[in-house]
């Protein structure tokens, strides 16, 4: 129990945890209006409010986080030219998001023409689908390397048994490790794929709105699987 409060409490301290805490109360309510708002308005109307309320508060508490696409660029470029190519591309598109955020955020509380809000609400959503596709494609082919090293790493140890250079619990041990951090690997970027691919929706619902995409069960459950993707990929180890 105790464990489970000290994880909570550095989960918490992170930026992204408690943006993913509000995103869970964002959606959760978007769910909750949509399901009573026929049958008990006041509790619909109180919903819409927590909903709205989250999602400013969300924006407002991303303030300058465009500029972590920056750093990110500059700690890990990638490895080959072509994933340099897609971490340009991916993290120009989450920065343009950021960025254009803020101009909605300030339009939608008033500090700005509310004229803007939609305009720029179709430049931040546009940024975002963009860097989406390209996480996602950097996404998938690294965890396709990983299922490829995943078998060399088994053809290894059998030659490396065969060689009796090492002890057979020596290989086994060694083998076990990189396994488990490829499949680790492997899970953290399944998460990434699962939020980036729910984000994707969300962002083509105001890019171009229709039926599907922008029905509340589909935002609403679109937006629960990226908030519990990424509380998973940032919950302490």
């Amino acid at each position: 129990m105790n464990d489970t409060v000290d994880k909570l409490v550095i989960f918490l301290a992170k930026r992204d945890g408690i943006d993913k805490l509000v995103k869970t109360f964002q959606y959760v309510s978007k769910l909750v209006h949509w399901h009573v708002e026929t049958t008990h308005p006041d509790v619909a109307q109180r919903a819409k409010q927590w909903e709205v309320a989250s999602g400013l508060s969300r924006k407002a508490f991303r303030s300058g986080r465009f500029l972590t696409g920056f750093n990110a660029l500059r700690r890990n470029p990638g490895s080959t030219p072509s994933f340099q190519f897609l971490a340009v591309l991916a993290n120009a598109g989450e920065m343009v998001y950021f960025f254009f955020d803020h101009f909605l955020w300030l339009s939608r509380i008033g500090v700005i023409d509310a004229g803007l809000a939609r305009r720029m609400s179709f430049i931040s959503a546009f940024g975002e689908a963009l860097g989406y596709v390209f996480f996602i494609l950097s996404d998938l082919i690294l965890i396709k390397e990983g299922l490829n090293l995943q078998k060399k790493l088994s053809l290894q140890s059998e030659v490396l048994k065969d060689s009796n250079l090492v002890t057979e619990k020596q290989v086994a041990e060694e083998k076990e490790k990189s396994l488990k951090k490829i499949r680790e690997d492997r899970v953290m970027r399944l998460m990434a794929v699962a939020a980036n691919i729910a984000d994707f929706i969300i962002a083509l619902a105001d890019i171009e709105p229709n039926p599907v995409c922008n029905h509340a069960v589909t935002l609403g459950i679109s937006g629960l699987v990226s908030a519990w993707a990424g509380w998973y990929r940032n919950w302490p180890q």
